[in-house]
Formats: structure tokens, C-alpha cells, sequence
């Protein structure tokens, strides 16, 4: 072929690559800037009335005024978050379906689940950091100790004869405590039920000895004699309980454990859009109103970057997978 014809072959292919690129790149941010025409549609894989429920609900209005488009929440509850993340990295990834995630379907899932109908890191693009909650340490109300120092020598005393109660079976309660167990070095044996009134009832009755549970679901037996606190699982001390130290304060530095949750899209949404949501939901979890309502639930707004959430996720997969694999903690 004649060197010339090649060069002008060579070029022209190259301007039009450019050209289809550019075309490309200005749909999408064409698409981007009119983004959203039609309502937005949030994944909660959780019952209505339940706190990941309330979180979406308590933005949807702002989100509504600031997108003019409704907000609809679709609840799907089941198999600990899996069926409602599913749909989620299964749907269209156009920035008209996301879904609020939390510990249990992204981060303690791949290490638990045999099989999951997704890849958290590869199919769910996180978008931001919403709220986070930790435990507390709860023990029936005539327990010997006064506080975790307490706790942690009158549980050594006791050998193999200590049981815990969770919540249930690899979530954050149940987590949590192995992480406590093996941070503090004493022995427990788990039992877990289903859901806090029955976890938090067999340790106000003595049939289990602690337990670590969110603090408005174990309220009522605290405020009715029943459970004391000793300790709670955040680095600093919460602000509606002011004198409830931390497990960090009691000797153990760097301690940590938070369930947590956040808002994801499916892997592929225009990062463009993601920048728009992130920064619409960090403007809505400002809302004074917002914030009083999520404090009430005793909830800690997130907010943040894209990137700081993501990174935040790398961390926790890392750290808790370790506690699972460590204590063989399987779901099917």
C-alpha cells in the first residue's frame, strides 16, 4: 500500500475513534445533566419501619425538590440484605435505581456466604456513607461487674461457663462481640436469636450473660431495671449517652465496631450522575430536621466523598473478614 495512502488511512481512522469518543463522552454527559426525568427509585432490604427504612423516608423530600422527581422506596427484605442488594446490581445502571446497603450484604457477606447472587465489589458502586451505629454492651441488671474492666475479669473467672446472646447469626452483633472476645481475651459461647427482643430478653432473665445490641433496642429493659450498659463500640462516647464509656477507654485503644450503611448504585451508573447523588444526599443529611430525627434513632450521619465511602468499605471488608474466617462463622 502506498506510504502516503497509509498515513491518510491511518488519520482518518484516528479523527473518526476521536469523533465517536467525543460523541460518546457528550451523550453521557448529556445524559448526566438531564438526569433525573422520572422518579428515583431506592432498594431498602429491609421491612418498612425498620431504621435503613426510616433513613431513606426522612431524605426522600428534600431529594424530591432538589431532583423534582419523587423518591419511591421499594422494600426487600430477606436472606440478611442479599435479595434486596441483588436487585440492586442486577438493575440498570442509569442512576434510577440505587439501593442503601449496610454491613451484612456488602462487606460480611463474600466471606460467610459458600455463593452470593452478586459481587459486592464488583457489582455495587458505593455512592455515599449515610449513618452509622454501635453497640452496647448490655448484661443483666444484677451482673457483678460495673464496668467492661469488670466484665472482662469476671468473664476470664468463668472459663468456658459464659454464653452471649446476638441478634442473629453473622451480623453485627454477633460480629462485634468476636471481635470483643478476641481484642479482650476472655471465652463466650454464642447464641444467637432472632432479632433484639429475644437476644436482649434471655440476658435481662440470666439465661445468656451480655450481649451487644444497637442502644434503642435494648431502651426499654435498661429503663425498666432489667439490662445495665458497661461499654459502647464506638471510638468516641455517644452524645445521647454522655456517661456510657467507651471499650477503647477501658484499656483496649483503637477498638471500633459499627454497623453502618450507605447508599450504592449498580457498577456501571455514570460517575457523573454518582457525583450528583452523592452531593443531593450530603445536602439532605444536612437538614437540621433530618438530623434531630436520625439522632433520635440513635444514629451518627455519615456524609462524605465517593471515595472516602468506597475506601471505608475496603477497611471494613478487611478487618471483618478476618474475625469471620478466624471464627468459622458460615451461613449456608
Amino acid at each position: 500500500m502506498n506510504k502516503h495512502l497509509s498515513k491518510r488511512l491511518l488519520m482518518q481512522w484516528t479523527l473518526g475513534a476521536i469523533a465517536s469518543a467525543s460523541m460518546a463522552f457528550g451523550a453521557v454527559t448529556a445524559s448526566a445533566q438531564a438526569w433525573p426525568t422520572k422518579p428515583v427509585k431506592v432498594v431498602v432490604p429491609a421491612p418498612a419501619g425498620s431504621s435503613l427504612d426510616v433513613i431513606v423516608r426522612g431524605m426522600a423530600e428534600t431529594l424530591k425538590t432538589r431532583w423534582g422527581q419523587p423518591l419511591v422506596v421499594e422494600n426487600k427484605p430477606g436472606a440478611g440484605g442479599t435479595i434486596g442488594m441483588d436487585a440492586v446490581a442486577k438493575a440498570a445502571p442509569d442512576g434510577y435505581t440505587l439501593g442503601i446497603g449496610f454491613n451484612g450484604p456488602v462487606a460480611f457477606g463474600p466471606f460467610m456466604f459458600k455463593k452470593m447472587p452478586y459481587d459486592p465489589s464488583k457489582d455495587l458502586m458505593p455512592v455515599v456513607l449515610t449513618t452509622s451505629q454501635p453497640n452496647v454492651l448490655a448484661v443483666p441488671a444484677n451482673h457483678p461487674a460495673q464496668n467492661f474492666k469488670e466484665f472482662v475479669t469476671w468473664a476470664k473467672n468463668q472459663g468456658d461457663k459464659v454464653s452471649y446472646a446476638s441478634v442473629g447469626l453473622g451480623s453485627s452483633s454477633h460480629l462485634s462481640m468476636e471481635l470483643l472476645k478476641a481484642t479482650a481475651g476472655f471465652e463466650a459461647t454464642h447464641v444467637p436469636f432472632n432479632g433484639s427482643p429475644p437476644a436482649a430478653l434471655s440476658v435481662a432473665q440470666n439465661e445468656t450473660q451480655a450481649l451487644l445490641a444497637v442502644e434503642p433496642a435494648l431502651l426499654s429493659l435498661v429503663q425498666g431495671g432489667r439490662l445495665k450498659l458497661l461499654a459502647v463500640t464506638s471510638p468516641q462516647r455517644l452524645s445521647a449517652r454522655p456517661d456510657l464509656p467507651t471499650v477503647a477507654e477501658a484499656g483496649y485503644a483503637g477498638f471500633d465496631a459499627l454497623a453502618w450503611n450507605g447508599l450504592f448504585a449498580p457498577a456501571g451508573t455514570p460517575t457523573d450522575v454518582i457525583a450528583r447523588i452523592n452531593a443531593d444526599v450530603n445536602a439532605a443529611m444536612a437538614d437540621p430536621a433530618f438530623k434531630q430525627n436520625m439522632l433520635k434513632q440513635g444514629l451518627i450521619i455519615g456524609g462524605g466523598t465517593q471515595a472516602a465511602f468506597k475506601s471505608f468499605i475496603d477497611a471494613e471488608s478487611r478487618k471483618w473478614g478476618a474475625i469471620i474466617t478466624k471464627a468459622n462463622i458460615k451461613l449456608d
